[in-house]
Protein backbone atom coordinates (compact mmCIF):
# COMPACT_ATOMS: atom_id res chain seq x y z
CA UNK A 1 0.00 0.00 0.00
CA UNK A 2 1.40 3.21 -0.89
CA UNK A 3 0.06 6.71 0.42
CA UNK A 4 1.40 10.21 0.24
CA UNK A 5 -1.61 12.17 1.63
CA UNK A 6 -1.23 11.65 5.50
CA UNK A 7 -4.69 13.69 6.36
CA UNK A 8 -3.02 15.14 9.61
CA UNK A 9 -1.98 18.35 8.14
CA UNK A 10 1.81 17.19 9.27
CA UNK A 11 4.43 16.47 7.15
CA UNK A 12 5.02 13.21 8.98
CA UNK A 13 2.00 12.38 9.02
CA UNK A 14 1.61 13.20 12.77
CA UNK A 15 4.16 10.69 13.79
CA UNK A 16 6.68 11.65 16.67
CA UNK A 17 10.16 10.53 13.79
CA UNK A 18 12.38 11.29 16.58
CA UNK A 19 10.88 9.30 19.16
CA UNK A 20 12.85 5.94 20.12
CA UNK A 21 13.28 3.12 22.74
CA UNK A 22 15.25 5.06 24.71
CA UNK A 23 13.15 7.43 25.82
CA UNK A 24 11.02 4.74 27.55
CA UNK A 25 14.40 4.29 29.92
CA UNK A 26 15.57 7.37 30.33
CA UNK A 27 14.56 8.88 34.08
CA UNK A 28 12.35 7.49 35.93
CA UNK A 29 12.23 5.00 33.72
CA UNK A 30 16.01 3.69 34.56
CA UNK A 31 15.36 0.95 37.03
CA UNK A 32 12.99 -1.28 34.84
CA UNK A 33 14.04 -4.05 32.70
CA UNK A 34 15.16 -2.64 29.32
CA UNK A 35 12.84 -4.36 26.77
CA UNK A 36 12.18 -1.06 24.55
CA UNK A 37 15.80 -0.80 23.28
CA UNK A 38 17.09 -3.43 20.62
CA UNK A 39 20.48 -3.29 21.85
CA UNK A 40 22.00 -5.49 23.82
CA UNK A 41 20.98 -5.17 27.46
CA UNK A 42 24.86 -5.83 29.40
CA UNK A 43 27.87 -4.57 29.10
CA UNK A 44 29.93 -4.95 26.15
CA UNK A 45 32.14 -8.70 26.49
CA UNK A 46 35.13 -8.04 28.22
CA UNK A 47 37.56 -8.59 25.78
CA UNK A 48 36.12 -5.72 23.42
CA UNK A 49 36.16 -3.80 26.66
CA UNK A 50 39.81 -3.83 27.26
CA UNK A 51 40.61 -3.42 23.62
CA UNK A 52 38.58 0.11 23.38
CA UNK A 53 40.35 0.74 26.94
CA UNK A 54 43.64 0.14 25.61
CA UNK A 55 43.01 2.43 22.90
CA UNK A 56 42.80 5.56 25.35
CA UNK A 57 46.68 6.17 25.22
CA UNK A 58 45.97 7.21 21.76
CA UNK A 59 43.87 10.15 22.33
CA UNK A 60 46.48 12.72 22.08
CA UNK A 61 46.55 11.81 18.29
CA UNK A 62 43.57 12.15 15.71
CA UNK A 63 41.61 9.25 14.90
CA UNK A 64 43.15 7.31 11.43
CA UNK A 65 40.59 4.85 10.35
CA UNK A 66 42.80 3.18 7.75
CA UNK A 67 43.41 -0.19 9.57
CA UNK A 68 39.56 -0.61 10.97
CA UNK A 69 38.65 0.43 7.39
CA UNK A 70 40.52 -2.24 5.50
CA UNK A 71 39.06 -4.80 8.29
CA UNK A 72 35.77 -3.88 7.45
CA UNK A 73 36.12 -4.57 3.73
CA UNK A 74 38.16 -7.68 4.36
CA UNK A 75 35.49 -9.03 6.43
CA UNK A 76 32.78 -8.55 3.40
CA UNK A 77 35.60 -9.47 0.93
CA UNK A 78 35.09 -5.67 -0.44
CA UNK A 79 38.11 -3.24 -1.41
CA UNK A 80 38.62 -0.49 1.08
CA UNK A 81 36.94 2.03 -1.76
CA UNK A 82 33.73 0.82 -0.93
CA UNK A 83 33.35 0.65 2.48
CA UNK A 84 32.82 4.25 5.23
CA UNK A 85 32.57 4.45 8.72
CA UNK A 86 30.24 6.52 10.70
CA UNK A 87 29.58 7.52 13.85
CA UNK A 88 26.90 5.21 13.90
CA UNK A 89 24.34 4.20 11.15
CA UNK A 90 22.24 7.42 11.80
CA UNK A 91 24.82 9.33 10.80
CA UNK A 92 25.27 7.46 7.61
CA UNK A 93 21.67 8.07 7.17
CA UNK A 94 21.84 11.87 7.60
CA UNK A 95 24.87 11.94 5.25
CA UNK A 96 22.49 10.26 2.11
CA UNK A 97 19.76 12.65 2.47
CA UNK A 98 22.65 15.43 2.39
CA UNK A 99 24.70 14.33 -0.04
CA UNK A 100 22.78 12.85 -2.72
CA UNK A 101 20.78 14.65 -5.30
CA UNK A 102 17.75 13.10 -5.51
CA UNK A 103 14.24 13.90 -6.66
CA UNK A 104 11.95 11.14 -5.49
CA UNK A 105 12.54 9.19 -2.04
CA UNK A 106 10.98 6.77 -0.77
CA UNK A 107 11.19 5.09 2.42
CA UNK A 108 9.50 1.88 3.09
CA UNK A 109 7.32 1.46 6.75
CA UNK A 110 7.03 0.69 9.36
CA UNK A 111 10.61 1.27 9.64
CA UNK A 112 13.37 2.55 11.88
CA UNK A 113 12.21 6.58 11.41
CA UNK A 114 15.83 8.34 11.42
CA UNK A 115 15.99 7.69 7.58
CA UNK A 116 12.84 9.46 6.62
CA UNK A 117 13.71 12.52 9.76
CA UNK A 118 17.11 13.06 8.36
CA UNK A 119 15.69 12.99 4.64
CA UNK A 120 12.82 15.96 5.75
CA UNK A 121 15.71 17.98 7.60
CA UNK A 122 17.50 18.04 4.79
CA UNK A 123 14.65 19.47 2.55
CA UNK A 124 13.51 16.65 0.51
CA UNK A 125 9.38 15.24 0.06
CA UNK A 126 9.36 12.20 1.70
CA UNK A 127 6.89 9.24 0.25
CA UNK A 128 5.94 6.74 2.07
CA UNK A 129 4.74 3.08 1.08
CA UNK A 130 3.36 1.75 3.90
CA UNK A 131 3.42 -2.20 4.39
CA UNK A 132 0.52 -3.99 5.82
CA UNK A 133 -0.32 -6.47 8.73
CA UNK A 134 -2.77 -8.45 6.64
CA UNK A 135 0.18 -9.26 4.53
CA UNK A 136 2.83 -9.53 7.09
CA UNK A 137 4.39 -6.38 6.97
CA UNK A 138 5.93 -7.81 3.62
CA UNK A 139 7.08 -6.02 0.51
CA UNK A 140 5.19 -6.06 -2.63
CA UNK A 141 7.98 -4.86 -4.95
CA UNK A 142 5.17 -3.14 -7.23
CA UNK A 143 4.38 -1.12 -4.42
CA UNK A 144 7.44 0.92 -4.71
CA UNK A 145 6.88 3.85 -7.98
CA UNK A 146 9.30 3.16 -10.94
CA UNK A 147 10.16 7.11 -10.62
CA UNK A 148 11.59 6.40 -7.14
CA UNK A 149 14.98 7.60 -7.22
CA UNK A 150 16.21 6.93 -3.58
CA UNK A 151 14.13 3.77 -1.82
CA UNK A 152 14.75 2.95 1.97
CA UNK A 153 14.52 -0.74 3.36
CA UNK A 154 14.76 -2.19 6.72
CA UNK A 155 16.64 -6.03 6.55
CA UNK A 156 15.34 -7.29 8.92
CA UNK A 157 13.33 -4.40 9.66
CA UNK A 158 12.41 -2.66 12.93
CA UNK A 159 10.17 -2.94 14.31
CA UNK A 160 8.29 -5.22 12.84
CA UNK A 161 11.01 -8.18 12.07
CA UNK A 162 10.38 -9.28 9.04
CA UNK A 163 13.16 -10.62 7.26
CA UNK A 164 12.87 -9.85 3.18
CA UNK A 165 14.08 -12.36 0.84
CA UNK A 166 17.45 -10.41 -0.77
CA UNK A 167 16.37 -11.18 -3.94
CA UNK A 168 13.07 -8.74 -3.80
CA UNK A 169 15.54 -6.38 -2.35
CA UNK A 170 17.85 -6.71 -5.12
CA UNK A 171 14.99 -6.64 -7.81
CA UNK A 172 13.89 -3.28 -6.69
CA UNK A 173 17.15 -1.86 -8.51
CA UNK A 174 17.06 0.24 -11.43
CA UNK A 175 19.05 2.41 -13.23
CA UNK A 176 19.29 6.09 -12.05
CA UNK A 177 17.93 4.90 -8.58
CA UNK A 178 20.34 4.38 -4.97
CA UNK A 179 18.73 1.46 -2.88
CA UNK A 180 19.49 2.11 0.34
CA UNK A 181 19.33 -1.74 2.46
CA UNK A 182 19.62 -0.92 6.57
CA UNK A 183 20.91 -4.37 8.01
CA UNK A 184 21.82 -3.27 11.14
CA UNK A 185 19.96 -6.20 12.90
CA UNK A 186 21.38 -8.31 10.44
CA UNK A 187 24.47 -10.05 12.53
CA UNK A 188 21.57 -11.28 14.51
CA UNK A 189 19.94 -13.12 12.09
CA UNK A 190 21.93 -16.76 11.91
CA UNK A 191 24.20 -17.37 9.16
CA UNK A 192 23.31 -13.78 8.03
CA UNK A 193 21.01 -14.93 5.18
CA UNK A 194 19.21 -12.71 2.62
CA UNK A 195 22.32 -10.06 3.59
CA UNK A 196 23.37 -7.89 0.59
CA UNK A 197 26.16 -6.45 2.53
CA UNK A 198 28.93 -8.19 0.12
CA UNK A 199 27.67 -7.93 -3.14
CA UNK A 200 28.87 -5.46 -6.11
CA UNK A 201 26.53 -6.81 -8.66
CA UNK A 202 23.08 -4.70 -7.74
CA UNK A 203 23.65 -1.53 -9.49
CA UNK A 204 22.68 1.48 -6.98
CA UNK A 205 23.05 -0.83 -4.01
CA UNK A 206 23.71 0.89 -0.62
CA UNK A 207 24.06 -1.35 2.56
CA UNK A 208 24.08 0.21 6.20
CA UNK A 209 25.56 -1.78 9.08
CA UNK A 210 25.98 -0.94 12.46
CA UNK A 211 28.09 -2.48 15.38
CA UNK A 212 26.54 -1.37 18.06
CA UNK A 213 23.23 -3.84 18.78
CA UNK A 214 25.39 -7.05 18.84
CA UNK A 215 28.10 -5.59 21.24
CA UNK A 216 26.18 -3.14 23.46
CA UNK A 217 27.79 -0.32 22.24
CA UNK A 218 25.25 2.14 21.39
CA UNK A 219 27.16 4.88 23.31
CA UNK A 220 30.16 4.37 21.57
CA UNK A 221 28.64 5.28 18.22
CA UNK A 222 30.45 3.53 15.07
CA UNK A 223 28.54 2.03 12.01
CA UNK A 224 29.76 1.53 8.49
CA UNK A 225 28.39 1.93 4.64
CA UNK A 226 29.25 -0.59 2.13
CA UNK A 227 28.71 0.86 -1.59
CA UNK A 228 30.42 2.04 -5.16
CA UNK A 229 33.35 3.64 -4.29
CA UNK A 230 32.07 7.09 -6.26
CA UNK A 231 28.98 7.04 -3.77
CA UNK A 232 31.45 6.07 -0.97
CA UNK A 233 33.33 9.16 -2.12
CA UNK A 234 30.20 11.60 -2.14
CA UNK A 235 29.42 10.61 1.21
CA UNK A 236 33.01 11.01 2.71
CA UNK A 237 33.09 14.25 1.50
CA UNK A 238 29.63 15.45 3.28
CA UNK A 239 31.43 13.96 6.85
CA UNK A 240 33.61 16.30 8.89
CA UNK A 241 37.14 15.56 9.60
CA UNK A 242 37.91 12.67 11.78
CA UNK A 243 33.80 11.40 12.40
CA UNK A 244 34.71 8.41 14.28
CA UNK A 245 36.31 8.22 17.90
CA UNK A 246 39.90 6.39 18.31
CA UNK A 247 37.63 4.43 20.34
CA UNK A 248 35.26 3.49 18.54
CA UNK A 249 37.72 3.08 15.87
CA UNK A 250 39.66 -0.01 18.02
CA UNK A 251 35.95 -1.38 18.55
CA UNK A 252 35.39 -1.84 14.62
CA UNK A 253 38.39 -3.07 13.82
CA UNK A 254 37.98 -5.59 17.08
CA UNK A 255 34.50 -6.56 16.05
CA UNK A 256 35.16 -7.88 12.65
CA UNK A 257 38.19 -9.90 13.24
CA UNK A 258 37.06 -13.50 13.15
CA UNK A 259 37.00 -14.52 16.54
CA UNK A 260 34.16 -11.84 17.18
CA UNK A 261 32.16 -13.29 13.84
CA UNK A 262 32.27 -16.23 15.49
CA UNK A 263 31.02 -14.87 18.63
CA UNK A 264 28.27 -12.92 17.06
CA UNK A 265 27.51 -15.76 15.11
CA UNK A 266 26.43 -18.19 18.73
CA UNK A 267 24.92 -14.92 19.97
CA UNK A 268 22.53 -14.81 16.52
CA UNK A 269 21.59 -18.68 17.19
CA UNK A 270 20.69 -17.61 21.13
CA UNK A 271 18.90 -14.87 20.26
CA UNK A 272 16.57 -17.26 17.78
CA UNK A 273 16.20 -19.94 20.98
CA UNK A 274 15.35 -17.19 23.16
CA UNK A 275 13.06 -15.41 20.68
CA UNK A 276 10.97 -18.46 19.93
CA UNK A 277 10.33 -19.19 23.27
CA UNK A 278 9.18 -15.50 23.81
CA UNK A 279 6.84 -15.71 20.96
CA UNK A 280 5.26 -19.23 22.42
CA UNK A 281 4.59 -17.74 25.28
CA UNK A 282 3.03 -14.75 23.52
CA UNK A 283 0.87 -17.41 21.41
CA UNK A 284 -0.34 -18.92 24.82
CA UNK A 285 -1.73 -15.63 25.91
CA UNK A 286 -3.55 -15.04 22.11
CA UNK A 287 -5.69 -18.24 22.89
CA UNK A 288 -7.01 -16.63 26.02
CA UNK A 289 -8.73 -14.10 24.17
CA UNK A 290 -6.83 -10.77 24.91
CA UNK A 291 -6.15 -10.13 21.23
CA UNK A 292 -2.26 -10.55 21.07
CA UNK A 293 -0.52 -11.04 17.75
CA UNK A 294 2.93 -11.30 16.93
CA UNK A 295 3.76 -10.19 13.78
CA UNK A 296 5.66 -12.66 11.76
CA UNK A 297 7.42 -14.70 11.33
CA UNK A 298 9.93 -12.89 13.37
CA UNK A 299 13.35 -12.71 12.25
CA UNK A 300 15.18 -9.98 14.48
CA UNK A 301 15.88 -9.37 18.09
CA UNK A 302 12.70 -8.12 18.58
CA UNK A 303 8.79 -9.02 18.03
CA UNK A 304 6.14 -6.57 17.21
CA UNK A 305 3.06 -7.36 19.33
CA UNK A 306 -0.58 -6.10 18.81
CA UNK A 307 -2.44 -6.18 21.92
CA UNK A 308 -6.01 -4.87 22.64
CA UNK A 309 -5.57 -1.69 24.82
CA UNK A 310 -2.10 -1.48 24.30
CA UNK A 311 -1.48 2.13 25.66
CA UNK A 312 -2.66 0.74 28.96
CA UNK A 313 -0.67 -2.39 29.51
CA UNK A 314 2.40 -0.52 28.73
CA UNK A 315 1.60 1.63 31.56
CA UNK A 316 0.71 -1.78 33.78
CA UNK A 317 3.56 -3.11 32.43
CA UNK A 318 5.79 -0.29 33.41
CA UNK A 319 4.29 -0.98 37.21
CA UNK A 320 5.20 -3.82 37.38
CA UNK A 321 9.24 -3.39 36.26
CA UNK A 322 9.11 -3.52 32.46
CA UNK A 323 9.25 -1.34 29.23
CA UNK A 324 8.60 -1.90 26.38
CA UNK A 325 8.31 0.30 23.05
CA UNK A 326 5.07 1.82 21.93
CA UNK A 327 4.72 0.93 18.05
CA UNK A 328 2.47 4.69 17.39
CA UNK A 329 5.30 6.66 16.62
CA UNK A 330 6.35 4.17 13.60
CA UNK A 331 4.30 5.68 10.05
CA UNK A 332 1.65 2.22 9.28
CA UNK A 333 1.41 1.16 13.37
CA UNK A 334 -1.16 2.47 15.68
CA UNK A 335 -1.92 2.70 19.46
CA UNK A 336 -2.50 -1.38 19.29
CA UNK A 337 1.12 -2.39 19.04
CA UNK A 338 4.30 -2.70 20.68
CA UNK A 339 7.91 -3.71 20.48
CA UNK A 340 9.71 -6.05 22.37
CA UNK A 341 13.35 -6.59 22.29
CA UNK A 342 14.61 -10.49 22.83
CA UNK A 343 16.05 -10.56 26.18
CA UNK A 344 17.53 -14.17 27.96
CA UNK A 345 14.60 -16.80 28.75
CA UNK A 346 14.57 -16.12 32.59
CA UNK A 347 13.80 -11.95 31.89
CA UNK A 348 11.23 -13.37 29.21
CA UNK A 349 10.13 -15.58 31.64
CA UNK A 350 9.52 -12.63 34.10
CA UNK A 351 7.95 -10.38 30.93
CA UNK A 352 5.37 -12.90 30.25
CA UNK A 353 4.01 -13.18 33.76
CA UNK A 354 3.93 -9.92 34.37
CA UNK A 355 1.60 -9.25 30.68
CA UNK A 356 0.44 -11.88 32.49
CA UNK A 357 -1.16 -9.56 35.39
CA UNK A 358 -1.44 -7.03 32.74
CA UNK A 359 -3.91 -8.37 31.41
CA UNK A 360 -5.76 -9.13 34.06
CA UNK A 361 -4.95 -13.25 34.05
CA UNK A 362 -2.71 -13.30 37.68
CA UNK A 363 -2.29 -11.74 40.77
CA UNK A 364 1.03 -8.81 40.58
CA UNK A 365 4.73 -10.71 41.25
CA UNK A 366 7.23 -9.41 42.89
CA UNK A 367 9.09 -6.98 41.16
CA UNK A 368 12.05 -7.56 39.25
CA UNK A 369 15.30 -6.38 39.65
CA UNK A 370 18.02 -5.10 37.12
Amino acid sequence: MRTDDFGTGRPDGGHDLRHHGDAEVRDGGSALVDLAVNVRADTPPAWLRERIAGSLASLAAYPDGRAARAAVAARHGLPVERVLLTAGAAEAFVLLARALKVRRPVVVHPQFTEPEAALRDAGHTVDRVLLRAADGFRLDPAAVPEDADLVVVGNPTNPTSVLHPAAVLAGLARPGRTLVVDEAFMDAVPGEREALAGRTDVPGLVVLRSLTKTWGLAGLRIGYVLAAPETIADLERAQPLWPVSTPALAAAEACVAPAALAEAAQAARRIAADREHLVAGLAALAGHGHGVRVAGPAEGPFVLVRMEGAAKVRGRLRELGFAVRRGDTFPGLGEEWVRVAVRGRGVVDGFLEAVRVALGERCPPARPTR
